[in-house]
């Protein structure tokens, strides 16, 4: 992999907030400096839209939208204490807004999003629920940093227990339990439940989510080490997943693109001529996961 081409691949065509993850983990920029431009997706009900998920151009407040800021801030430890932005994201999540009161959940997609551009996936389907993506993380979120801690605590547990009797888990909705543990973890938090140890079965799920046939890595679009050991989750790496990583570390040089980036494995599904414009939103993004990947498990 030529992570020189890499970089100047990430400085020349991310988006601001990109180019401010890309500077806090490789330059001189601050976790301030994140913050600040992820900020520029918040609305005044203290949510996030505004396309900052790339793939549903919806200005509204979303809870995947707001999740998606909370993994962010995450990232750089702008939630390792409480502050101005955590109270305004309590305050959104407080609202419950697009939060089904009977079932307990966010939302996974919200009616709203069919008016604006977006991948097929952010169309809602009957209640909008999908499992607990994002519950789980944003209840987390709650647990780490409002006063009626309980009630979400109640989430969390309800998710753990749901998984440890699934036998199957989509990536994106694992990656949300996995924040959901360190955000807790960070805060002492404990989360312990009658069927389950939370981190053995994260890594557990770990080892039957991620594509054992590293064959596949190269060219079909299959749950991979990078997708979550991006500078991330490192404590949840097995000696099973190990090997996995080494094996996608040695077939990045092949996948990376000429011009330095590294390309997305979907399309939309969907009529959008927007989703071009949305394609080189995300190769950035994905470009410096890459690259944090790269990095950080040599």
């Amino acid at each position: 992999m030529d992570t020189l081409k890499t970089e100047e691949f990430i400085k020349a065509n991310a988006r601001p907030l990109e180019k401010a993850l890309f500077n806090y983990y490789f330059g001189n920029g601050t976790r301030q400096q994140v913050v600040h431009r992820v900020m520029e997706f918040q609305n005044d009900d203290c949510g996030f839209g505004n396309a900052i998920e790339p793939d549903c151009w919806n200005p509204n407040s979303t809870p995947i939208a707001t999740n998606d800021a909370v993994f962010t801030l995450f990232r750089v430890g702008a939630l390792d204490e409480k502050s101005r932005m955590t109270d305004r994201i309590v305050h959104y999540l407080s609202s419950h807004d697009s939060f089904d009161e009977e079932k307990k959940r966010w939302l996974f997609a919200i009616d709203s999003n069919k008016d604006f551009p977006h991948a097929v996936w952010w169309e809602k389907q009957g209640d909008g629920i999908r499992a607990f993506n994002p519950s789980v993380s944003l209840a987390a979120f709650m647990c780490c940093f409002c006063e009626e801690k309980q009630f979400y605590v109640q989430i969390c547990l309800d998710a753990f227990n749901e998984i440890a009797e699934q036998n199957e888990m989509i990536a994106d909705d694992l990656k949300c339990y996995l924040l959901a543990y360190e955000l807790m973890e960070r805060h002492n938090i404990s989360l312990i439940g009658s069927n389950f140890n939370a981190k053995a079965l994260l890594c557990e799920k770990l080892e039957q989510v991620i594509c054992s046939d590293t064959s596949k890595y190269a060219s079909e679009y299959v749950p991979k080490p990078s997708d979550f050991f991006c500078g991330m989750f490192g404590q949840f790496i097995t000696d099973k997943i190990r090997p996995l990583i080494k094996a996608e570390r040695e077939i990045l040089a092949e996948v990376q693109q000429e011009d330095g980036g590294f390309d997305i494995p979907w399309q939309w599904h969907t009529d959008y001529k927007e989703f071009a414009q949305a394609r080189e939103m995300w190769r950035p993004r994905v470009t410096l996961d890459k690259l944090l990947f790269y990095r950080y498990n040599a």
